[in-house]
């Protein structure tokens, strides 16, 4: 899963597209929930745009090497799947959208600490404060949200949802050498949505689901966008440069679900949104800033 280095034009593009696609996931996913019991969402999204992905993959077919690496599939799809889109997909019943994120955006601050730890990625002071920074700046344009009431349920299932997301990154980043990237992304995603839908399938009613036209462009959308090609470029960035500045610039993805529903939903921009904006830019200005060597 070696990558090749991405010029600072593509790192660009690829990081644009991803929080873009990224951070509108958080309203449409709000809003796909009045028409769906969550597990099934959860499953049936991830299990289309897994589906594409295998389509995609099928041409490296003699890459996949599915007795060698199947166990690097399956565990990688339970953490960066199942469990970060199953606790995601039922937490955000039980509290506001921006609240929530808030929370699961802790992810960039652990994905630092475990890159320190488990990739040997540096640490020093400055970046830990850019990390905190961040976080920072997520919580307070989601102070808000705190209206709508907190759940502690919506509280452990955020957390859970982040633990999973950095796990999840720093495991396929240290198997990157033993397996193919599209089909390691590719298969994650299908054994993730499979597990899903079977769960969902076991314990709600396929039933309860509207079939609206609004409600399939908004799955179809999430499956292709936001899972197909959204966790491809993800992990795409992640083999070819640091996770934890790749990690550091998730923080605009709850800029960008705020901006959208200040747009389209008629929220007011707030005092709130400003400060954070600003925090999260601190935030990955120093997280990326070169660290300077003292002269020896």
């Amino acid at each position: 899963m070696s990558e090749t280095a991405l010029t600072r034009k593509q790192t660009l593009f690829y990081l644009s597209f991803l929080i873009l696609m990224w951070g509108i996931n958080w309203p449409l996913s709000k809003y796909a929930l009045e028409f769906t019991p969550p597990l099934l969402f959860a499953g049936l999204r991830t299990l289309i745009g897994g589906a594409l992905l295998i389509v995609v993959a099928l041409p490296r077919w003699r890459k996949l090497r599915l007795r060698e690496t199947w166990p690097y599939y399956l565990f990688s799809a339970f953490l960066s799947i199942v469990f970060y889109y199953g606790f995601q997909t039922v937490g955000l019943q039980y509290m506001p959208a921006g609240l929530f994120s808030a929370i699961v955006f802790l992810q960039p601050v652990l994905l630092g600490l475990f890159a320190w730890m488990w990739l040997g990625e540096r640490m020093y002071a400055r970046k830990m404060i850019g990390l905190l920074l961040g976080f920072a700046g997520v919580a307070v344009m989601s102070v808000g949200g705190l209206e709508g009431g907190i759940s502690l349920i919506g509280i452990l299932l955020a957390l859970a949802s982040a633990l999973s997301w950095a796990l999840g990154t720093v495991y396929i980043k240290r198997q990157a050498a033993k397996v193919d990237s599209l089909w390691m992304t590719a298969m994650q995603i299908l054994i993730g949505g499979t597990v899903m839908t079977a769960y969902g399938s076991a314990v709600e009613d396929w039933s309860k689901i509207r079939w609206t036209g609004a409600f399939i462009y908004d799955t179809l959308f999430i499956s292709i966008f936001v899972i197909a090609l959204g966790w491809l470029v993800y992990f795409k960035l992640i083999g070819s440069g640091e996770a934890t500045k790749v990690g550091s610039f998730t923080f605009l993805i709850p800029v960008v679900s705020i901006i959208c529903s200040v747009l389209f939903l008629n929220e007011r921009l707030t005092l709130n949104l400003l400060a954070g904006m600003a925090l999260i830019v601190a935030s990955i200005l120093l997280v990326n800033m070169r660290q300077r060597r003292l002269p020896g």
